[in-house]
């Protein structure tokens, strides 16, 4: 997607050689046109797929997955990082770990949520190493329902969890590959 590319180059920054820092247009501040145009790729992507469920993480996913739930007129359902005193007893939960906070959560779903005859769309705004992928596969999986795809903003492809998970069969489209944030410049594949 040329238009995330173009927003990349100007607006982001390179933290080092494996963070980028997008946050003024996409999980900080966000720009909510350009959110919807994300939103409006995916759909088209995912267009023939029958989604029923747009599955993502909190909190940088839920705008993402917000317009890409508008565009495909589904339910949008993001799984938590804490478990809520309002959640039962009844959920789906995954062990993540972020390697930007150094740190393992815990994600829940409720099963009141999810069912075994969804087609559900993973959404997340970035796929570095996969964890967060994966941990919202295994709730899929969990829950019997047929993983259609996912869709991802921003890969950082030379991390590889992208090239992992596509060699188990899962189909991920991602807006942006960077293939290289070395010397402070962003390289896409």
């Amino acid at each position: 997607m040329q238009l995330l590319k173009d927003r990349i180059l100007t607006e982001g920054k390179i933290i080092s050689d494996h963070i980028l820092k997008i946050d003024s247009f996409l999980n900080h501040q966000l720009d909510p046109h350009f959110i919807k145009a994300i939103g409006d790729e995916f759909a088209r992507l995912y267009a023939d797929q029958g989604v029923t469920k747009i599955l993502t993480v909190e909190a940088s996913g839920i705008a993402v997955g917000l317009m890409t739930g508008i565009a495909l007129n589904v339910p949008v359902l993001f799984a938590k990082k804490k478990h809520a005193a309002t959640i039962d007893h009844r959920y789906f939960s995954s062990s993540v770990y972020s390697y930007t906070k150094k740190e393992a959560v815990e994600i829940f779903v409720s099963k009141s949520y999810l069912k075994p005859e969804d087609r559900v769309l993973i959404v997340d705004d970035f796929l570095a190493r996969g964890e967060a992928l994966r941990g919202m596969h295994s709730i899929v999986k969990q829950a019997k329902a047929t993983l259609v795809g996912v869709g991802i903003v921003v890969e950082k492809a030379f991390q590889g969890g992208g090239k992992e998970l596509r060699a188990q069969g899962i189909r991920i489209e991602s807006l942006a590959r960077v293939a290289s944030l070395k010397d402070g410049k962003v390289e896409f594949i």
